[in-house]
């Protein structure tokens, strides 16, 4: 599986080293990389299709300070989609009233026809993708009605998450340039880490210091490294079955 990388804080700090550690995991996730780093509404987003560990270029950008409020870091393991530089994430896109959503997601999507609407506006062919044009796109549905409050926009993806979460494996991070959303629906696969006004999530512990498991099967939101909404508790874990596998083994296979 893929392993995702967020952090949330009131002020810029040195992320570095849990980075240095974290892209270090691509031994094991060696389908492309991907880094985002948040100003406001702007994201700066580095990707390539190969392993992170063999990459010139991340290694010169972690020989710098790598200092951020907000960022993404994700290490591919190709499921859904060819290795290419349009099937890295994250992914990144604009809604309507000009706000900028940015996704990283580690799972499959199974079955969840209202994705299918985006196959053919999509740049590459993964999942991921679809599921961040797919929340963008009921966004776009309701700022129509009016301008959408934070609180608003939350309950929009919550609403949304608890539709999609039922057998597919849902974990997500998300950034709309206010606040970040945050699920997991498979067990002992993201933790978070709560220090210096700060949260950091990642699929597995990047030190030795007290991360903890996130709330399970419920959609967080965060705002300057602090929790802000917590949305439905839906129960919808997702469990590896032989017929998934055998799904995913068949696409991998093809890859």
């Amino acid at each position: 599986m893929c392993e995702l990388f967020g952090f949330s804080s009131q002020k810029k700090q040195n992320i570095t080293g849990y980075l240095k550690e974290f892209y270090s995991h691509s031994v094991h996730h060696p389908h492309g990389w991907g880094l985002v780093t948040f100003e406001g509404n702007t994201a700066s987003i580095e990707k390539q299709p190969m392993q992170a560990s063999k990459s010139l270029r991340l290694q010169a950008r972690l020989a710098e300070s790598v200092e951020a409020a907000a960022a993404f870091g994700h290490i591919r393991y190709a499921t859904i989609g060819q290795i290419e530089y349009d099937n890295c994430h994250p992914y990144t896109q604009v809604d309507a009233a000009g706000r900028r959503w940015t996704l990283v997601h580690n799972g499959t999507i199974f079955s969840y026809p209202p994705l299918d609407a985006f196959v053919g506006v999509q740049k590459g062919n993964t999942d991921s993708e679809r599921i961040l044009l797919y929340l963008v796109s009921l966004i776009d549905q309701a700022e129509q009605k009016g301008a959408l409050s934070a609180e608003q926009r939350f309950q929009i993806i919550n609403d949304a998450v608890v539709k999609l979460a039922p057998e597919n494996k849902l974990n997500l991070l998300l950034f709309d340039g206010e606040q970040m959303y945050v699920h997991t629906n498979y067990k002992d696969s993201l933790y978070l880490l709560e220090k210096d006004d700060s949260t950091m999530f990642s699929t597995v512990p990047l030190s030795e210091e007290d991360w903890k498991p996130v709330p399970f099967a419920q959609l967080l939101a965060y705002r300057e490294g602090k929790p802000v909404f917590a949305g439905t508790k839906h129960g919808a874990e997702y469990v590896d079955s032989e017929e998934n596998l055998r799904y995913l083994y068949q696409i991998f296979s093809d890859l």
